[in-house]
């Protein structure tokens, strides 16, 4: 079994920064890829940002593009994303994500979510 345990929301003032924690444990082989998504109330779930074991690649929403970063320490199959400079608009519940090998077999992984709410 494969869990995803998030840490770190919480209330902000426009232009306050958060730093989100996602830890994965349980039968884990090897990780493909970890992320963030988020959704707003009456909106989709998006993507926010992913970042990919081999090689570290990242991608990012346009919309947090220069005020996200997002970083994985391998060695604790933990990912990162620091969110400086936010917005009202970033308010949503984020969600981490995996792509996981568990048991020879590879798997999407979803968090319990966080709420992060930016308002003055």
């Amino acid at each position: 079994q494969v869990q995803l345990v998030e840490s770190g929301g919480g209330l902000v003032q426009p232009g306050g920064s958060l730093r989100l924690s996602c830890a994965a444990s349980g039968r884990i082989f090897s990780i493909y890829a970890m992320g963030w998504y988020r959704q707003a109330p009456g909106k989709q779930r998006e993507l926010v940002a992913i970042i990919i074991t081999g090689g570290g690649s990242t991608n990012y929403a346009d919309s947090v593009k220069g005020r996200f970063t997002i970083e994985r320490d391998n060695a604790k199959n933990t990912v990162y994303l620091q969110m400086n400079s936010l917005k009202p608009e970033d308010t949503a519940v984020y969600y981490c994500y995996a792509d996981i090998n568990s048991d020879d077999r590879t798997s999407n992984y979803w968090g319990q979510g966080t709420q992060v709410t930016v308002s003055s």
